[in-house]
Formats: C-alpha cells, sequence, structure tokens
C-alpha cells in the first residue's frame, strides 16, 4: 500500500528522523494560508504536489514560490494536473530549504539477497534507477539479517562509503539507523529519504520522504487503514479486496479468473506461453462461493480492454458445481459480451460441467487448450 510523502514524512518523524515539516492544502486558498503560517509572508516555501507516483517535479508538480498569492497561483495549476494517470487532489506545503549536500538513503525487501538492504547514493535528488544504470558504482548496498538485524558496522559502511565526515557522522548514522527501525516497525517494503540533505548549518533534514506498506501486515496495524487514498487506488482492486478477492490490474487484454494464487500465476504463464497477455491477476479465493465468483467475474469485465476470459478453477474446497452456478449467475447480472473458455477440474467437476453445457457453454480439460483457446478467442474477436 502506497502512501503520500506527507504521510510518509509523518510516518518517519515518530522514528526521530528530522523532517521538513509542512501543511496539506486541498484547495488554492489553503495553499496560500500555509504558505502564510510557514514563510510569514515573506520566507520561499515549495508546493509538492500529492500523487501516488513519481516524475513529479518532471511533469511541473513542484513549484518554489515566495508569497501567498504566488502559492495560490501554484496550487491552482497543479491541482487537477494528471501526472502519469494519478490527478492531484492535494498539495504538501513545505519551507524552502538552504540545500549543501544532497543524498540518497534507501531499505527495500531484498528477496534476492533473502535480507534488508540498504541503499545510498551521493547522487540524491535524482531517481535511483538513472543513477543505477547510468553510474551504479556512486551507489552503495548492505544487507541486514532478519533476524540480527542492522548492525552498527554496516551503518558505518555507508557512511564511510559515502565519505561522510567525522563530524557528520553521528547524526547520518542515527538516521541510518532510525530509517531502518521504521522500515520495520511499519512492516514496509520501501522506505527511503530521496533527497536526505546537508543543509548550510549542517544540519540533516529529510526532504522527501517515501514509504510503501506491505498489505499482508495491515492487520497489525488497523491504524494504517486511515492512510489510504481512494482517489489514488484502483477502483476495481478496492471493490475486490472489499468482497475478499485478490486482484491485480495489469496491461494485457485477456481476463483470467482463477481459484488459488500458485494456479493464478502458472494460467498468466500459460496464456502468455500462447502468446497472449493477462489483462489481471485475479485470485477467487481457495472456498469460493457462487456469490464471489460471479463477483469475480464482474471486476473482470470491468475492465473495457478485456476481449476474452478465462477460467481455470481446480476443485480442491471449491466444487465445481458452485463455480458453473456463479458463472450463470454473474451472466444475470452483467452483460457478458466477450467469449469465455472454462476449464474445471476436481471436485464435482462433472457435475459442473453438465451445469454449463444445459446452458450452452463448453469446457474444456487442459490448461494449455484453455490458454491456446482463450488466446485464439481473443484475436479471432
Amino acid at each position: 500500500m502506497n502512501i503520500h510523502e506527507y504521510q510518509a514524512a509523518e510516518l518517519l518523524e515518530t522514528y526521530g528522523i528530522p523532517i521538513n515539516a509542512g501543511k496539506v492544502a486541498t484547495t488554492a486558498d489553503e495553499a496560500a494560508l500555509a504558505t502564510q503560517q510557514l514563510g510569514g509572508g515573506s520566507g520561499k516555501v515549495a508546493i509538492k504536489a500529492q500523487v501516488h507516483t513519481g516524475g513529479r517535479g518532471k511533469a511541473g508538480g513542484i513549484k518554489l514560490v515566495g508569497t501567498p498569492d504566488e502559492a495560490r497561483e501554484a496550487a491552482q495549476s497543479i491541482l487537477g494536473m494528471d501526472i502519469s494517470g494519478h490527478i492531484v487532489h492535494k498539495v504538501f506545503v513545505v519551507p524552502a530549504v538552504d540545500i549543501a549536500r544532497e543524498y540518497y538513503l534507501g531499505i527495500i525487501l531484498d528477496r534476492a539477497a533473502r535480507g534488508i538492504t540498504i541503499m545510498a547514493s551521493s547522487e540524491g535528488g535524482v531517481d535511483i534507477e538513472e543513477v543505477a544504470r547510468e553510474t551504479p558504482e556512486k551507489i552503495i548496498r548492505v544487507t541486514a539479517d532478519p533476524l540480527l538485524g542492522l548492525q552498527d558496522f554496516q551503518a558505518r559502511m555507508v557512511a564511510f562509503g559515502l565519505g561522510i565526515e567525522p563530524q557528520l557522522m553521528r547524526g547520518f548514522l542515527s538516521i541510518v539507523r532510525s530509517l531502518y527501525d521504521a522500515f520495520v516497525g511499519s512492516d514496509a517494503s520501501l522506505a527511503e529519504i530521496n533527497p536526505l540533505i546537508l543543509t548550510g548549518d549542517d544540519r540533516w533534514l529529510a526532504l522527501d520522504s517515501k514509504v510503501t506498506l506491505d498489505d499482508n501486515a495491515l492487520y497489525r496495524h488497523p491504524a494504517f487503514d486511515e492512510l489510504r487514498d481512494a482517489n489514488e487506488e484502483d477502483q476495481t482492486e478496492t471493490r475486490a479486496r472489499a468482497n475478499g478477492i485478490s486482484f491485480v490490474k495489469l496491461d494485457g487484454d485477456i481476463g483470467c479468473v482463477v481459484n488459488g494464487a500458485g494456479l493464478a500465476m502458472a494460467t498468466m504463464d500459460a496464456v502468455k506461453q500462447q502468446g497472449g497477455d493477462p489483462a489481471n491477476f485475479l485470485d477467487v479465493g481457495g472456498g469460493a462461493s457462487a456469490d464471489q465468483v460471479a463477483m469475480a467475474l464482474e471486476l473482470v469485465l470491468a475492465d473495457p480492454a478485456v476481449t476474452a476470459i478465462l477460467f481455470n478453477i481446480f476443485g480442491g474446497i471449491t466444487r465445481c458445481d458452485l463455480v458453473a452456478k456463479g458463472i450463470l449467475e454473474a451472466r444475470t447480472r452483467v452483460e457478458v459480451n466477450v467469449p469465455m473458455v472454462i476449464r474445471l477440474v476436481g471436485t464435482n467437476q462433472e457435475e459442473g460441467r453438465q451445469i454449463l453445457s444445459e446452458a450452452g457453454i463448453t469446457t474444456v480439460d487442459t490448461m494449455t487448450e484453455a490458454a491456446r483457446g482463450v488466446v485464439e478467442a481473443s484475436r479471432a474477436g
């Protein structure tokens, strides 16, 4: 789950990281008032678009202003802006800061290294992906053992790699440790400060923060649910979550309805192997009811890019006859104007196939046959 920059900053502040505190505004007048309060009408402030995507600066979503009137004008131009498909509904007004140096500091859940990797670079303020591509030698990496945690010598390795002077070392190490604690304590999958700056008077400050929370751990942090921004989330995914269905929208045109995450991944691989592109990941659940199956079909059909649908159901806990009833029920709720290929295997498969056959719907036996059939149906349409 992504959260906004101002929310990430507030989270990091609770772990003792010095942040550039500001005010959130949803209207131009609120931005003007915030500017007056933060700068007293004289100091400069930055008006920053709050969206769950990068590239705000390049898109014109960050503006430096000096007066409340300028802030009002800047906010008017930013609010409602489309940045990579994300509409700006709020801005973050923060004081301008005297920047002496900029660094990148980030922590990720590193599955390849089987640990928590701390990354840092002296090239702060730019996309870390660009640094990794063009000057990878400028990225310092250390990986903390998930059981032992971040060791002091590892934090010092980061500081030495960046060339931090001895008189600045204590403050930098404190931020590294605090960011690690925030990452682990909030069950994040990503926590980064870009840039982490050193001010003209030698103060460390997190100027821009980003945190991605692990959805699977939200039950341990019920307060985090308030950080969701419905405007930033795909409405179909939100609806799926409310109905207990795992759904992720993809860029293809073949809708997939599957029970079980592993089978869903294998189904998408099979579709790709036959030359197709999945439009979604959808796991309807191991004990899917007819209502859930019907809801799953509605979710898939909500995507106008879908040209064909593949049902791939293995009846373990789920009964194939209930799935078949769910498919027929869904057709009474929503108009199905694309071809469907259905594979039912497992518990009560014959009963399920019979129900569909009586409704004029044909089923197939193997996954390869199903994937080939849905790709052909998609192309024929």
